[in-house]
């Protein structure tokens, strides 16, 4: 009896180490890219107001309640805001999502927009003020996917809509079928990880590859060893108070409840872009703080695309919070990176 125990525990020790958490890939954290270098505007203040205004939205409640609160709250935040673009529900036998269309935005070219929340909150409407600048700059329609979230759907549900919008939108456009001439992926954080995913399983299924892809402060590995999960826990004032309290529960034992949670092993690239080949993609774009939990997870990516020949930027900026491209209108600093959003986008469709 006793060596059935020993093996059987060899055996979890074994799946954990070899499995669930995967390669050591401590030799990607170099900070080959450059960085920028000042202090944060004054409107970050009042975006931490903000992100504190949605912890209190959730406070005393919990399980279901609390998400249910939390994504009340995230789709609030585009409430009053101005807009210049048209939202446009992507109508009957179509994906589910929304049409964004800035003035004068060419409809053949297109870019998919896959929306942050940790997988379990967001939405088309959450996110208005990043593809309300995202068709602006890039002159382009944006088609934001509402795929499917956790708890009340798997992880593989979300991914394939993610996958089914792509490959409608190839032939589709807010007008109705019409062949795209230039085609982006784009997303942030979780949605940014789905981005990942997306170009690698493109290339792999051998379809029409996106001209570039987008990820902003994207979530790229789920075994959470990248040194920033930890050492940027107090500096960043969105995923800090969320999940730093997760990191003080040992590594492996966060693994299994991934795994358990998501039917999916932490160190799958289908839920860690990071740990799948990063060959022959598409050019990407990655901008993420310095100060964020998630910093790490993008030099990451960003260092093993490079050395796998695949064309990368990463552009860091100091001090700013999570995704802080939702606050275009409070950040001088989420307008600077929409520019630089839209510089890459050209010289692409330049050539």
């Amino acid at each position: 009896m006793i060596w059935f125990v020993l093996t059987l525990l060899l055996m979890i020790v074994l799946i954990t180490v070899l499995v669930l958490r995967g390669e050591n890939l401590a030799h990607l954290d170099r900070d080959d890219f450059p960085k920028q270098d000042y202090n944060p505007s004054p409107g970050h203040n009042q975006v931490l107001e903000t992100i504190r205004d949605m912890s209190r939205s959730a406070r005393g409640l919990r399980g279901r309640a609390r998400l249910m609160a939390l994504r009340k709250h995230m789709d609030g935040l585009s409430e009053g805001r101005e807009f210049v673009s048209e939202f446009r529900p992507s109508g009957p036998n179509a994906p589910r999502g929304e049409w964004v269309l800035a003035p004068g935005a060419n409809t053949r070219h297109r870019i998919l927009y896959i929306h942050g929340g940790a997988w379990v909150a967001g939405s088309p409407r959450s996110h208005r003020t990043i593809t309300d600048r995202l068709s602006e700059v890039a002159n382009a329609a944006v088609f934001t996917v509402d795929y499917r979230l956790l708890p009340e759907h798997r992880y593989r549900e979300g991914l394939r809509d993610c996958q089914e919008a792509y490959q409608w939108m190839l032939e589709h456009g807010p007008d109705g079928p019409e062949p795209a001439e230039f085609v982006v992926v784009a997303g942030d954080s979780a949605g940014g990880s789905h981005t990942l995913v997306l170009i690698a399983w493109i290339r792999d299924q051998g379809l029409r590859q996106a001209d570039a892809a987008v990820a902003l402060s994207p979530s790229t590995d789920l075994t959470l060893t990248a040194p920033s999960n930890r050492l940027n826990i107090k500096t960043d004032p969105l995923l800090g108070p969320t999940f730093g309290s997760l990191m003080r529960v040992p590594l492996p034992v966060l693994w299994w409840l991934s795994f358990f949670g998501m039917r999916l092993s932490p160190s799958s690239p289908l839920a860690s872009p990071l740990r799948g080949s990063l060959e022959n993609l598409p050019p990407v774009l990655i901008h993420a703080s310095d100060s964020e939990m998630l910093l790490d997870n993008a030099r990451r990516y960003a260092n093993k695309a490079k050395d796998s020949g695949s064309p990368v930027q990463l552009k860091t900026w100091p001090g700013m919070v999570h995704v802080w491209h939702m606050f275009p209108d409070v950040l001088p600093e989420a307008e600077e990176a929409f520019e630089n959003i839209g510089d890459f986008l050209r010289k692409i469709k330049q050539g």
